[in-house]
Formats: C-alpha cells, sequence, structure tokens
C-alpha cells in the first residue's frame, strides 16, 4: 500500500494538519503559544507523577497520551511495529535528560519554538536559530563518523508493548483522580483542553507523525546534511497553519515584550535551543519524533523519553527551568554543563574509519 504522507504533498498536509490542530488546542483552553509542546507536556506529566513539586506545571496530558497509542496502532496497522533496542541506552537517557533542561531553559520544544513563533512571539527566532546551530554541530559530529551504535530486534514483541501499556495505565490513573496524581490549580498545567478533544487529537497527530516522518530536528539536520527539504516542507507547512488559525482565533500577538509562558532573555534562549538541538541531533530525533519512535516500539527512543522526563523533574527540583522572569537560578550552569556533556560523547562516539 503506497504511503501518501510519505510524498512532499503528504508530509505538507500533515503539517498543515498538525498546525492547525495545535491552534485549536490553544483557543480551547491549552497553554498561549503552546497548543503542542513536547517538552512541557512531559513536564507537565512529570509534575503529576510527582517528579518534581512545582505546582503550577502539574497535569497529565492527554495529547502525549494519545500520540504515543496513535503511534503504536498505526505501526501494528501497517506491519511496521518493531521493538528493537541496545543502542547506548545509558548515553541516550542522559541526552534526554539535557535535552529537557535545555528546553525548559528556553521553554519549549522544537514543535513549540515554531507554534511561538507563529504567536507572533519573536523572542522564538533566537531559540529557533539557537536550535539550528545545535543541530548543525551535530552535523558535524555525524559527518565525522558518530553513531551510537545499532539496535536488536527484540526477542519478544511484547517488549514493544510495555511503554503504551504503561502510558494508557497513568490516562487511566489520571482519569480515575487516584490521591497520587497531582493537579495544577493555577498556572500553566491548570490550562487544559477537553480531555476527550486533546485524546483524539493526539490519536490524529501520532498517526500523522508516524506515516509522514515528521520531525522538526530531522528538518533542520536533512538540509544541513544532504541538502533535502521534504521534512522542512512539512514543519513550514505546520508553522503557516498555526499563523493563519492565529490570525483567524485572534491568538496572534506580534513582538518581544512579555511573551506567554516565555522570557526575553536572548543568550539563553539561544544556548538552552542549542543544548537541546544537539542532544536532539545526537540521539536521532525531536522528543515528537521520539514519542513516535517509543510507540513504534523503539526502546532507545523510550529510554531517551524518559530520560526527558527525568530531566524535567531535575530542572524544577533544582531550579534549572526557567520562567516568565527569567532562566533558573543554576539554569546556565546546567546548561552549560550539558553542552560540554553532549560534546564529549559526540567525540568519543565517533568510529574511527579503518585504513
Amino acid at each position: 500500500m503506497k504511503n501518501f504522507f510519505a510524498s512532499r504533498w503528504g508530509i505538507i498536509v500533515a503539517g498543515l494538519a498538525i498546525g492547525v490542530i495545535a491552534s485549536v488546542l490553544q483557543k480551547l483552553g491549552n497553554p498561549s503559544n503552546m497548543g503542542l509542546c513536547m517538552a512541557c507536556f512531559e513536564r507537565d506529566i512529570a509534575g503529576a507523577l510527582g517528579f518534581h513539586q512545582a505546582g503550577v506545571v502539574q497535569y497529565v496530558r492527554p495529547e502525549i497520551i494519545g500520540i504515543i497509542i496513535g503511534s503504536f496502532v498505526t505501526s501494528i496497522f501497517f506491519k511496521e511495529f518493531k521493538p528493537r533496542s541496545g543502542s547506548s541506552p545509558i548515553i541516550r537517557f542522559f541526552l534526554g535528560v539535557f535535552a529537557m533542561i535545555g528546553a525548559l531553559v528556553f521553554l519549549g520544544c522544537p514543535w513549540r519554538a515554531f507554534l511561538r513563533l507563529a504567536g507572533g512571539d519573536w523572542n522564538a527566532i533566537i531559540g529557533i536559530v539557537g536550535l539550528a546551530f545545535g543541530v548543525g554541530i551535530g552535523v558535524i559530529f555525524l559527518r565525522s563518523g558518530f553513531n551510537l551504535g545499532r539496535s536488536y530486534s527484540s526477542r519478544s514483541r511484547f517488549s514493544g508493548w510495555v511503554f503504551p501499556i504503561v502510558t494508557v495505565i497513568i490516562f487511566i490513573f489520571f482519569l480515575l483522580k487516584l490521591p497520587f496524581i497531582h493537579f495544577s490549580e493555577k498556572g500553566p498545567g491548570s490550562q487544559y483542553a477537553p480531555i476527550a478533544i486533546s485524546l483524539i487529537a493526539g490519536l490524529v497527530i501520532g498517526f500523522l507523525a508516524n506515516r509522514s516522518r515528521f520531525c522538526t530536528m530531522g528538518s533542520i539536520r536533512d538540509v544541513i546534511l544532504i541538502r533535502d527539504f521534504h521534512l522542512l516542507s512539512g514543519v513550514l507547512a505546520f508553522t503557516v497553519a498555526a499563523l493563519i488559525m492565529n490570525f483567524i482565533f485572534g491568538q496572534f500577538h506580534p513582538g518581544f515584550a512579555n511573551p506567554p509562558i516565555g522570557h526575553t532573555d536572548g543568550l539563553w534562549n539561544f544556548l538552552g535551543m542549542t543544548l537541546a538541538g544537539l542532544a536532539f541531533a545526537l540521539a536521532g530525533g525531536c522528543p515528537g519524533r521520539q514519542l513516535i519512535l517509543a510507540g513504534e516500539g523503539n526502546g532507545d527512543s523510550t529510554v531517551f523519553v524518559l530520560g526527558m522526563l527525568a530531566g524535567a523533574g531535575f530542572a524544577h527540583n533544582f531550579s534549572l527551568a526557567s520562567s516568565p522572569k527569567g532562566i533558573g537560578t543554576y539554569g546556565a550552569q546546567a546548561t552549560i554543563l550539558g553542552l560540554i556533556f553532549c560534546v564529549v560523547i559526540g567525540l568519543f562516539m565517533i568510529e574511527r574509519r579503518k585504513a
């Protein structure tokens, strides 16, 4: 069966659809310029599970659950479900930790960076430039032979079912409002679209991103590495669709000052996304792509996602995450440490070619 979404027009359609969904989710209750944000939403889930105690960002985001399950079901239906793992799991875990720290210094994943831009937040331009710079550094390592090693097929297909099952269990706990699930009473965590709509939106995005291979980081990497604009066309369509819908909904507010759930410190907007972009490039995908791969049974991506959840806990428990007032107390130090970690990993994981 031919995959329409793998074509140029297919990924453009997927990007347009995801952009529209993101803007609609914001209109229906999600935070400003945060109709979709893989990093922020994973951070909210980490808070809901008690991994951190920042009361304003604690909520089990149904969109994340839907994306994982949507990808899982789609991969099974199209016979692309292939449980595999074993590619430097510890390194991938810490790449996930530092990717999340970088994203929370900027306050958004690459998806949200483009959505912030579509909402008129010009600070996002600095973040996107930082993202491209970080990905560019990653491309240098890739060209030099960087490799985290191969993944191996799992002995049992059930290993690929574990993570989707766990996410469903967490969602059930959330629906039952069990006492160990935390809910924000104010702040971004208290702002959300209706649960059913959010879940359906996630399922649709899981399907579209699975079939189209939509990836924000990958779009920049492919342009720099092989001059391929296929993925970028989807990301541009995503941004344009969100921009148009924001105009229609009155959600477009241009300027640098007072960005919603963002800050104006240009240096750390740039360096935070540089760290995130470099970590994503070394790990092989942006957080959205990692969630899709985790749904397909990729244990290495699952480890990366778990690293991001842990990173959210570190970021808020140790004052690393930014707020509208600026970067966290130790956000700068953590960003520099993360950049050093990624560069060291990049250097030490280069395969030496035999003469």
